[in-house]
């Protein structure tokens, strides 16, 4: 998959049943990944946050990553969407601090990241739409993050805190999705997706 991934001028928008496996795995996988971030954050969080108040927001993009694979590989409307809210459920029960406003969360970047897709009428899917759909799932988090987390906050405070996440999600959320997205592809596992298809057309 490269920048100028197309799909075709029409894709096929109904969703299959490998379609809803393979989302329902994503989600399990990515809520797994979600809890063990929420641990292991902590540190180099930390670190960031003793040179530059706010800046830990670049630990941010991982929470972020299920919804872009998701819509990199499934290519379908509400695919984004509904990976990275059922990742945030599954976060959520298995013990995630922030309880049931995890699920919020997800919500919002799931919105955000879903956007990127359908801005380009779910027909491209390379490197430059994941690194997009990462910033702005988010930007979509930004609000919440500001109104529950760190109210009556300085405009500096604020502007470091966005531009540091939307970083974090471009890359952490947008690159790795993107590179996850390629090795999946190359493994073989994705030979019934357009993903797989494109990625075997390249070697």
């Amino acid at each position: 998959m490269t920048a100028a991934t197309l799909s075709p001028a029409r894709p096929i928008m109904r969703w299959r049943v490998v379609d809803i496996v393979v989302a329902a795995v994503f989600a399990v996988a990515g809520g797994v990944v979600f809890w063990a971030w929420n641990i292991g954050y902590q540190v180099p969080s930390a670190g960031l946050e003793a040179a530059v108040a706010r800046i830990g927001a670049l630990t941010g993009g991982l929470w972020m990553m299920p919804g872009v694979l998701a819509g990199l590989v499934i290519r379908k409307p509400g695919a984004a969407l509904f990976v990275e809210i059922v990742a945030a459920f599954v976060s959520m029960l298995i013990g995630a601090q922030w309880g049931a406003d995890t699920l919020l969360s997800g919500v919002f970047q799931g919105i955000g990241a879903e956007l990127a897709f359908a801005i380009l009428l779910y027909r491209r899917f390379g490197f430059g739409v994941a690194v997009l759909a990462g910033a702005l799932a988010a930007l979509a988090e930004v609000p919440h993050e500001l109104i529950v987390y760190y109210p009556g906050v300085s405009s500096a405070y604020v502007a470091v805190f966005i531009a540091a996440l939307t970083v974090s999600g471009a890359v952490l959320a947008g690159v790795l999705a993107w590179a996850l997205a390629r090795a999946l592809a190359a493994s073989g596992v994705l030979n019934r997706f357009a993903a797989g298809r494109e990625r075997r057309a390249e070697v």
